[in-house]
């Protein structure tokens, strides 16, 4: 009996070892692989926050207080657009305010995108004003002007992207600069700028803007062929702009192309609503402004950014968009005249929340 004891132990142990030594190995744990870069800019500009906030206005998600940069970031905002002036009349959109504004945007996780308007006030199509400061400098004096202030926000701000000049369709730092009175000093106010950036930073991207699509930004574009630069940006607002879409499509394949730049729609905007919400008049409030597609409701603000998300993305060289205005709600209550007129085309809807066009910055 023992024997036959000793023997089936003998048999089980085998068998027991045989199955061990047929188990799988385990399986190794897999190595993490690095996640696809964001490169698609959706973009923001949140140039009034400061001053927004400072004057008590409270932003909401769902009816719940929520931090405007957060709500941005939580729908996929990667880059938030700050504009700067030189010697603004009050703190808004001066050097200090931007500067803690942008520390604010990195500490968020975005990217900051500087709008350099080489002006104490708006900088536009219509309106290149020369700093107060400047205007008494000679040409040679104006460069150097530009180079240091332009280094000098390099250095403070560390932007991600720089616009050297807004919406400059004909020039910038009127008169010496204005590009079709003085072409070639525009073009070396321009390079100047350009270089300082480039001495400052081998990663900031350059981008030259102008408001329209067609022609004129062809022509535009043709006359900076010598600036260094990396981005081209356009403003496309139906209202000013005309209402095919299919013309900002061929405009920004055809700019892209011809110039070997990345393009982007550096300020669009759309109306959820015509009304308003504060006695401030309104740029848009009637139907013949808008693109008939696209109603001024929640649902066709969407549709529309949603529209010009895709079509840049389509663009073989399209790398992002922006919203203008996306924070300029009526904060100073509603019977202002001295408060927002872009309220009805906000992020943000006349109870300060969170619209549904926040999908529209999303990754896909």
């Amino acid at each position: 009996m023992k024997s036959l004891i000793r023997l089936a132990m003998i048999v089980a142990g085998l068998f027991l070892f045989s199955c061990s030594s047929n188990e799988p190995e385990a399986t190794p744990t897999p190595t993490p692989t690095n996640p696809v870069p964001d490169n698609f800019i959706r973009a923001a500009d949140m140039s009034y926050l400061p001053l927004i906030e400072s004057e008590g206005t409270i932003y909401k998600k769902n009816g719940v207080a929520e931090n405007a940069l957060t709500t941005l970031k939580n729908a996929g905002c990667n880059t938030i657009r700050i504009r700067i002036w030189r010697n603004p009349s009050t703190a808004s959109s001066g050097l200090a305010e931007v500067k803690a504004f942008a520390q604010r945007v990195k500490q968020a996780g975005m990217k900051v995108w500087l709008t350099v308007h080489y002006s104490d006030t708006w900088a536009d199509p219509a309106h290149q004003t020369t700093p107060s400061d400047w205007t008494s400098l000679s040409f040679t004096a104006l460069k150097t002007a530009v180079s240091n202030y332009t280094t000098l926000l390099m250095t403070e701000i560390q932007p991600e992207i720089i616009q050297i000049g807004n919406e400059i369709n004909s020039g910038l730092l009127w008169p010496q600069g204005h590009l079709i009175n003085n072409e070639s000093q525009c073009i070396q106010l321009l390079a100047a700028a350009s270089t300082a950036v480039r001495n400052a930073s081998s990663t900031t991207k350059i981008m030259l803007h102008h408001a329209g699509i067609g022609t004129d930004a062809t022509w535009f574009f043709n006359k900076m062929t010598s600036i260094d630069y990396d981005y081209i940006g356009l403003s496309y607002y139906p209202i000013w702009h005309g209402k095919n879409l299919n013309d900002v499509s061929a405009t920004i394949n055809s700019l892209g192309q011809t110039h070997n730049k990345k393009v982007l729609i550096a300020e669009t905007a759309y109306p959820f609503t015509l009304g308003y919400n504060d006695y401030t008049n309104n740029i848009i409030g009637l139907n013949n402004q808008i693109i008939p597609t696209y109603a001024a409701s929640n649902q066709g603000q969407k549709d529309f950014l949603l529209a010009i998300k895709n079509l840049v993305k389509q663009a073989p060289q399209g790398i992002g968009f922006c919203y203008w205005g996306a924070e300029w709600v009526a904060f100073r209550g509603p019977t202002s005249s001295n408060g927002s007129s872009w309220e009805n085309q906000a992020l943000w809807d006349f109870n300060n929340n969170a619209l549904p066009v926040m999908d529209a910055f999303s990754q896909n």
